[in-house]
């Protein structure tokens, strides 16, 4: 299982919602979208394991129109985590289903 760590704000998506998310570094996006060829999922999205400080979750990555995946973060976690907007996140991914 390919593991990476990063750290990069919390945004929010500016549309109907509340979606925040947070953005795959690019050379991090570009290393899983050469593993993960062949085998994404629908939107092109790819299942992730997630740990932000003690929260640990299940989700998928989705590429955006920059080349990049982001990282949606849910509620929950942003409560737990004491996550606001801009707040940088330090973010242990790793791919499953590989």
């Amino acid at each position: 299982m390919s593991t990476y760590r990063f750290s990069a704000p919390l945004w929010q998506y500016p549309g109907e919602g509340s979606w925040y998310f947070v953005t795959v570094p690019e050379d991090i996006s570009d290393d899983i979208t050469d593993l993960t060829a062949g085998r994404r999922k629908g939107f092109g999205s790819v299942r992730v394991t997630v740990t932000v400080g003690g929260s640990t979750w299940q989700t998928s990555v989705f590429p955006s129109k920059t080349g990049t995946y982001v990282l949606p973060v849910k509620k929950p976690v942003r409560l737990a985590e004491n996550l606001t907007e801009g707040t940088p996140v330090d973010t242990r991914l790793a791919l499953t289903d590989l």
